[in-house]
């Protein structure tokens, strides 16, 4: 049996560049994995059989569930049997904008090539990840990334100073096609100029958060406008709702100020019953 942690991340910037005639839309993405991890363990069994536990949660565990896709769309590309039990112990929350289930797919693809040998290259486990999921690539890339095209173009982001987060989870779901279903992009063919920004300093980067789903998630959710305030005047440099939310973080430059706001944060949210979240950058 393997144990492996399967990380969650955040979108430290995020431009919605254009609407594709395929329906997906281009983006420009800063994507940085975090230390809030699920836990998944991984046995071979006999028989050519995919089993999958998801004990804890409300995830399906047959092939609504990605994991399971992930593990079939694998055995599939080696030409094997199937014989392998996954189980999958929750800690990200789900449907949040951390990336939780690619995060889980990416690490199923990645922990049974090397239970397999290693047959398939990194680039292979990419272009099979991204029929997946658009943030599947990402979390086999491994690094900070810049993600283009519709998130599957992975270049890897400059040095960033080291980060620490608090994030708040308010507890409800948000759909990520639901919410770029409501981007009011025109349709175009051309090709939308960017510039990729580097940034040297926790403050500089503080500054330049940007998220363009944040206006359509928050005309649903208004409340989280408030667990943004909440998370500045809890001392972070800077907040942003990650993806297609709901979840949204503080950057620190610290882990004595991001402790210090976790703590002030988890007595504030005794009403709300929010979900409150410390890590830093991977």
């Amino acid at each position: 049996m393997i144990t492996k942690a399967s990380p969650a991340k955040v979108n430290l910037y995020l431009r919605v560049l254009r609407r594709r005639e395929d329906g997906y839309h281009d983006i420009l993405s800063l994507m940085q994995r975090i230390s809030l991890f699920d836990e998944m363990t991984f046995a071979p069994i006999a028989g050519g059989h995919i089993v999958l536990h998801c004990p804890g949660s409300a995830l399906p565990e047959d092939a609504r569930n990605i994991v399971y896709r992930a593990a079939a769309a694998f055995f599939s590309r080696i030409a094997a049997p199937p014989g392998i039990e996954i189980t999958i112990r929750k800690k990200i929350p789900i449907a949040a904008g951390l990336g939780g289930g690619s995060s889980n797919a990416a690490t199923t693809l990645m922990t049974l090539n090397e239970m397999c040998g290693s047959p398939l290259s990194r680039e292979e486990l990419q272009a099979m990840g991204v029929k997946l999921g658009a943030d599947v690539p990402f979390f086999i890339f491994g690094n900070a990334a810049w993600a283009s095209g519709i998130g599957d173009c992975l270049t890897e982001a400059a040095p960033l100073p080291p980060l620490w987060f608090v994030l708040i989870n308010p507890g409800f779901a948000v759909s990520t096609k639901g919410v770029y279903q409501e981007l009011n992009l025109e349709l175009t063919n051309s090709r939308v100029k960017y510039k990729i920004h580097r940034f040297y300093t926790v403050d500089q980067l503080a500054r330049d958060l940007t998220n363009d789903l944040e206006n359509v998630t928050m005309r649903v959710h208004p409340v989280l406008e408030q667990v943004k305030a909440l998370l500045r005047e809890s001392g972070a440099s800077g907040a942003l709702m990650s993806g297609s939310g709901p979840t949204c973080f503080g950057v620190f430059g610290d882990e004595e100020s991001a402790l210090r706001a976790e703590r002030h944060l988890r007595q504030v949210d005794r009403e709300n019953r929010w979900s409150v979240f410390r890590a830093h950058s991977l």
